[in-house]
């Protein structure tokens, strides 16, 4: 079974909001309920990054959410140059921690990088037995 969700979010800040409940509402629909909060952190962090460090201004981003045998994908595809970078942050730094963050909960990640802008991907294993749905 292949199932893909995709939309795309202005540059706002009321976007990243957005795009937790475009995953979250995806999740729940393909009965993914386990999976709901670390994609939601990680779509966040990443729609964050987009907005603050990839999308110009005029311009949107895109999540997409993928479900194949085994596995979700999560992508958040923006425009802008540059290819984001795993830093080292200092203790005491307020940020520079959401790909560090990320690459902990996704059991694999990656950056692929288009002509025009990139795309960050996440992929999650999916539970073995579906969970009951709440009563």
């Amino acid at each position: 079974m292949s199932l893909s969700q995709q939309q795309r979010f202005p540059r706002r800040r009321a976007s990243v909001g957005a795009s937790r409940d475009f995953v979250t509402s995806t999740l729940l629909k393909w009965e993914l309920r386990p999976l709901v909060q670390d994609i939601k952190l990680c779509v966040s962090e990443l729609a964050t990054n987009a907005l603050l460090h990839g999308v110009p201004p005029g311009r949107e981003f895109s999540v997409g959410i993928h479900r194949g045998e085994g596995l979700v994908r999560l992508e958040v595809r923006d425009s802008g140059p540059g290819l984001p970078v795993v830093r080292q942050p200092d203790n005491d730094a307020c940020s520079g921690r959401g790909l560090h963050l990320v690459r902990e909960l996704a059991d694999d990640f990656g950056i692929d990088d288009h002509v025009v802008g990139k795309t960050v991907w996440l992929v999650f294993k999916t539970p073995t037995t579906p969970e009951p749905a709440p009563s």
